[in-house]
């Protein structure tokens, strides 16, 4: 119900009325009365004592000051009830959450017939649990000598107290406590803070890293450095047909994503390439019987339509995405074509995409791939997804660009690239020695002297993981598949005939420092050494280490995308909440562990890019579509029958134990902070703490409960 306002009414109804709307829909349309044109009038007739003149001066001020104070109180109010109205389904959520009881330990099948091994799985996260029972344990113990009056304000200053006063106590904790006071100084903070200074120096190596490369993009936009084919180049093509127009095979490998299928394949179609000199694969690895029909029929049509396009499906379906581009590179007719482009299938190319790489190959021998910049249709779908798009924003922006422009070197990453066939072939084509065969290929070229440009003007559109499973999927398959590679490829990178430059590169800034280094720090020093130094404060980090240094680094990742400036500090937890992913992906690729070979497609939502392709695609085959009309009516109708079965098994988000464990072991060591006022110190792990929580129960990404 509105609140009255008739105190404030005046008979009279004089002046400009204001009309007040409130956010909160729970209050009503207001009118107050603005001032009057008296009110403003410093003198009137000239007969007005100074007296009455400041009186009137006064009551002026008085009303304008309350009309402030009022809007400012219905402000207060729609915020209290917004904030109110969110804790209240922030409650919801995680209630339902708890009850449910679903955990990420539920299920190992990953997907695709890999199951994770459970020892494996558990191990790591028995190495949190302890960490957060220990601390637990020493909350208890220091809370107690809190309250016996051990409550000194530095460490320094326990151990000077306890070696100046004799070792006679009146209560028995007392003697426990100080032995453990002494006990902590001399052996366990030494090595403490050993590991802590490891883990700075680690972390200034990369900052230091991470401020070149971004020195690196300035200098590249200041001298506006860019990638571009020779206007002969471009001049033949825009003669017509008879211009520069190589053969171009283009391949879109799918497995069971019937999200995104169509709008992929429509994408291809339209292609402005000409159609002789163009060929399309859609290979397809799908197990699902209705899939696969779908897909077939979806090429067909175009096949009517006049698309050069063809529909590939393996019987034996080995080495997931290396073996089914290996197997679709074995067709006889592949050696009539020099070029190949290839496209996820929920990636979705401009029609002027070929036109926009192929030309850099024109008189350019020694250039083996020409990689596209993505985009991302769904960047602001969710919290998730605008701190995914500030990620690859700086990889594509920063790391891709400088590497490109500075070393002809970079990671191929995996689709929305042009390569010359030459070049895959000369570098022993796709191998299924691990899970990112994108960047095997992309290395093994670049050892054989293979050069790569990357065109950061040119975007191809596609869909981030709005659910943090699959995003934590993901990002545990881009992790462990470096360190797979790094073993793998380690012993070639010595004997390789590049330069040594070329090869301290590789292994020191390529792999070391960027795929290894990276994640370890960030879980060690944040997730575990800062904890411990709540409990053992002999043991120090500084200040900037935990502050400064950061929010600098985190400045300089949200550059590339500048309308997600609000979201820094979300960004800052998050990326260090997902180290614990990281680290876990690192040390299973690097000791080669079960979960290294776990593969899971990254689900899609089949989200459109600038007008819907599929709907344009449907539109221009519509004409063509007479006689097989009905059969894709029956396979839908099977499709929808299959997917009301798969919606019985109702999905729900998951409770994430290693996240949570994590979470409890921050809050745990915020509240010994507290203790010895720390501030900074307990405000990080306070948020940070707060930040693993709401991950751990899933309440970042897509809910689908």
């Amino acid at each position: 119900m509105s609140p009255s306002f008739g105190w404030w009414g005046k008979e009279s109804n004089r002046g400009t009325p204001v009309v007040v709307k409130m956010e909160n829909p729970n209050w009503s349309m207001i009118e107050l009365e603005g001032p009057s044109e008296e009110d403003f009038l410093i003198a009137g007739g000239g007969t007005e004592t100074p007296t009455r003149l400041r009186d009137k001066s006064r009551n002026k001020n008085a009303k304008q000051l309350t009309w402030v104070l009022l809007l400012k109180a219905h402000k207060a109010a729609g915020c209290l009830t917004f904030i109110g109205s969110a804790m209240v389904s922030l409650g919801s959520a995680i209630k339902r959450r708890v009850r449910s009881g679903h955990t990420d330990a539920d299920s190992t099948d990953t997907g695709l017939g890999v199951v994770e091994n459970p020892t494996v799985k558990t191990r790591f996260h028995s190495c949190i649990k302890i960490f957060l029972w220990l601390s637990l344990l020493l909350l208890g113990f220091e809370v107690a000598a809190y309250f016996e009056g051990w409550h000194f304000g530095a460490p320094h200053l326990q151990l000077q107290h306890l070696l100046t006063t004799p070792l006679e106590f009146k209560y028995f904790f007392d003697s426990i406590y100080s032995r453990w006071v002494l006990f902590r100084g001399e052996y366990l903070a030494p090595p403490l803070q050993f590991l802590a200074n490891a883990c700075i120096l680690l972390f200034l190596v990369q900052s230091i890293d991470r401020l070149v490369l971004c020195l690196g993009c300035f200098w590249i936009r200041f001298k506006k450095i860019n990638p571009v084919p020779k206007q002969d180049v471009i001049a033949d093509m825009e003669s017509g047909e008879k211009g520069y127009f190589p053969m171009v095979l283009v391949q879109i490998p799918m497995c069971n994503e019937k999200e995104v299928y169509q709008q992929s394949i429509c994408a291809v179609c339209n292609l402005d390439w000409p159609k002789s000199k163009l060929l399309i694969q859609v290979l397809d690895d799908s197990d699902d019987p209705t899939t696969q029909l779908l897909i077939n029929e979806e090429v067909q049509k175009w096949q009517q339509e006049g698309a050069n396009i063809l529909y590939r499906h393996r019987v034996i379906r080995d080495g997931y995405k290396a073996g089914n581009l290996k197997s679709a590179m074995n067709c006889s007719y592949v050696k009539d074509y020099e070029f190949v482009a290839i496209f996820d299938a929920d990636f979705q190319p401009t029609s002027d995409f070929l036109k926009r790489t192929v030309p850099h190959f024109k008189n350019n021998e020694e250039l083996g791939l020409v990689q596209a910049r993505w985009s991302f249709v769904n960047k602001d779908e969710n919290l998730l997804t605008r701190l995914q798009n500030i990620n690859l924003a700086f990889h594509f922006e920063v790391e891709q660009q400088v590497n490109g422009v500075f070393l002809n070197f970079f990671g191929f990453n995996g689709t929305a690239g042009v390569w010359r066939i030459k070049a895959l072939e000369d570098s022993g084509g796709w191998l299924e020695r691990t899970t990112v065969e994108d960047m095997d290929i992309a290395v093994r070229a670049h050892l054989h002297g293979w050069k790569f440009i990357f065109l950061n003007d040119v975007e191809c559109q596609c869909e981030l993981p709005e659910s943090y499973e699959a995003y934590r999927k993901q990002q545990h398959r881009w992790h462990s598949g470096p360190m797979q590679l790094f073993r793998v490829c380690l012993p070639q990178i010595i004997c390789s005939k590049i330069s040594v430059w070329k090869k301290c590169n590789l292994i020191f800034l390529f792999f070391l420092l960027r795929k290894l280094i990276l994640p370890f720090y960030s879980f060690t020093l944040f997730c575990i050494i800062l904890p411990m130094t709540m409990f053992i404060p002999e043991a120090e980090l500084p200040a900037w280490v935990v502050c400064y240094i950061p929010a600098t680094m985190s400045f300089l990742n949200i550059l590339p995308a500048p309308k997600a400036f609000p979201f820094i500090v979300p960004y800052l937890l998050f990326e260090n909440t997902m180290s614990v992913t990281k680290f876990n992906a690192m040390i299973s690729g690097l000791f080669h562990l079960g979960s290294a070979y776990e593969w899971v497609i990254t689900k899609k939502s089949g989200r459109s890019s600038e007008g819907d392709l599929v709907a344009l695609g449907l539109k221009e085959l519509k004409h063509q579509r007479g006689s097989s009309e009905p059969n894709l009516v029956e396979m839908k109708e099977e499709l929808v029958k299959q997917e009301q079965k798969a919606m019985k098994k109702k999905k729900h988000n998951r409770m994430y134990t290693k996240e949570l464990s994590l979470a409890f072991l921050l809050l745990t060591a915020a509240a010994r902070s507290l203790l010895s006022a720390q501030g900074i110190h307990f405000y990080f792990l306070l948020f940070q703490g707060v930040s693993f929580l709401l991950v751990g129960l899933d309440l970042i990404g897509e809910q689908v409960h």
